[in-house]
């Protein structure tokens, strides 16, 4: 590890789906520790316990010789996990996870409080939970609403919860004015709401008692998270107007840096702040899944080498797996174009991997027709980043350089996080 006594040291921390993820940079980026822990299957009335224990094990793997010199943590959670505390900061219920869909049963009650055209008025929108929890016999307990990244961090601050302008944009909060809208200043429970800073703000330093048990510095910072997939950007090495991230997933994800944001929620197209740039994009239906559906990993790897980049296939498909898409076309009725299959699984595969590049394609023309900076490079995350046939069909179509992010990770943007909060030589 060379002569770590005279480095400075960053912890990123990454709470997933299924486990959480913690990696320590130096001042100049370079990735110095990583670690990782699987969640326990448990009932969502003890997942809350779960994440404490996850978080608390991995500070306590950290060697002493990093972790005394760890100048400031950062945390990235789920979008849209949020939980309910009360004075205490003890959790009053079990939390909402990111796809939990049951505000639709105070879908009324959202459409009184927030205007109808609003980013918020979604099933599993971080309001639509608050509004859930709000009809709760426990709600009258309530002190603290907040996301999973903002309670992390406040385990390891102390104080009351506060979140970021990533994780409070399906809360309401409006990044363009940094502040609460007046609809939501007006509401009852607008004091359970938490203050929100920009992601990487320092917020507190670490409380004594933890800095003491885990052998951190007691001046160590603990800063405001973000979302992880925002977290995920921001490891790939896009900082630059025009560069972009395609997440190639089950599904496809664009992410591009713009100058200015878009908004055209029937598309699914919304942006977050990022500093003074917007980050903006949208979610394809069509994606890995397709690929994994007809081939194992083995048959892709093997036939892709098959395959010649530069030759075009006159196959024209559309590569869904059922009917409907959001993006680049907004159409729930949308059918799969998948024939003719030609015989040669080869041809079929380059045909796959041809339609996908085109979707890829048709989303950054779209972002760019709404107003969105014009597209100078791709960085590729996710398990088809991989894939070097796939990353040549996609270059000589989208006609920027395209390769795979810098870092993978989630916990690593994080990191980056936690680095910005200090300014360094």
């Amino acid at each position: 590890m060379g002569k770590v006594e005279k480095s400075k040291f960053f912890l990123g921390l990454d709470f997933g789906t299924s486990g959480a993820r913690a990696t320590i940079i130096d001042q100049h980026k370079q990735l110095i520790w990583q670690n990782k822990i699987q969640f326990q299957q448990v009932p969502s009335l003890q997942l809350a316990g779960i994440w404490r224990e996850s978080l608390f094990h991995l500070l306590d793997q950290i060697p002493v010789e990093l972790s005394s010199q760890i100048q400031a943590i950062a945390i990235d959670g789920t979008s849209s996990t949020v939980l309910l505390l009360d004075s205490q900061g003890n959790v009053l219920m079990e939390p909402l996870l990111y796809n939990d869909d049951r505000g639709k049963e105070v879908k009324h009650l959202l459409s009184e409080v927030a205007p109808p055209d609003h980013l918020v008025q979604s099933a599993t929108s971080s309001l639509a939970k608050l509004l859930w929890y709000s009809q709760q016999s426990e709600f009258q307990q309530a002190r603290y609403f907040c996301h999973q990244a903002d309670w992390l961090a406040s385990l390891l601050h102390g104080g009351r919860p506060v979140s970021d302008y990533h994780n409070a944009l399906k809360l309401g909060y409006d990044p363009e004015n940094l502040t609460y809208p007046d609809w939501l200043k007006s509401s009852p429970w607008f004091d359970l709401l938490p203050p929100v800073v920009a992601p990487g703000k320092a917020i507190s330093c670490l409380s004594s008692s933890i800095a003491n048990a885990e052998k951190f510095p007691k001046n160590c910072l603990v800063c405001a998270g973000t979302t992880d997939s925002i977290a995920a950007f921001l490891a790939s090495g896009a900082t630059q107007p025009g560069e972009a991230v395609t997440s190639l997933g089950s599904t496809l994800v664009l992410k591009l840096l713009s100058e200015k944001p878009l908004t055209d929620l029937a598309s699914g197209i919304y942006s977050h702040r990022l500093g003074d740039l917007w980050l903006t994009g949208g979610a394809s239906n069509a994606g890995g899944a397709v690929l994994q559906h007809y081939f194992s990993s083995a048959q892709l790897t093997a036939l892709s080498a098959q395959i010649n980049p530069d030759q075009t296939s006159d196959l024209d498909y559309y590569p869904l797996l059922q009917p409907g898409e959001r993006f680049p076309i907004n159409d729930p009725n949308l059918l799969p174009r998948l024939e003719p299959r030609p015989g040669d699984d080869v041809a079929f595969l380059q045909g796959l991997l041809e339609g996908l590049a085109r979707i890829e394609a048709q989303g950054y023309e779209k972002l760019q027709k709404l107003g969105a900076t014009t597209l100078t490079k791709v960085f590729t995350a996710g398990g088809g980043a991989q894939n070097l046939t796939w990353q040549t069909i996609r270059q000589n179509l989208l006609q920027v350089p395209v390769q795979k992010s810098v870092q993978s990770e989630a916990a690593y943007g994080s990191a980056c996080l936690a680095r910005s909060s200090q300014s360094l030589e």
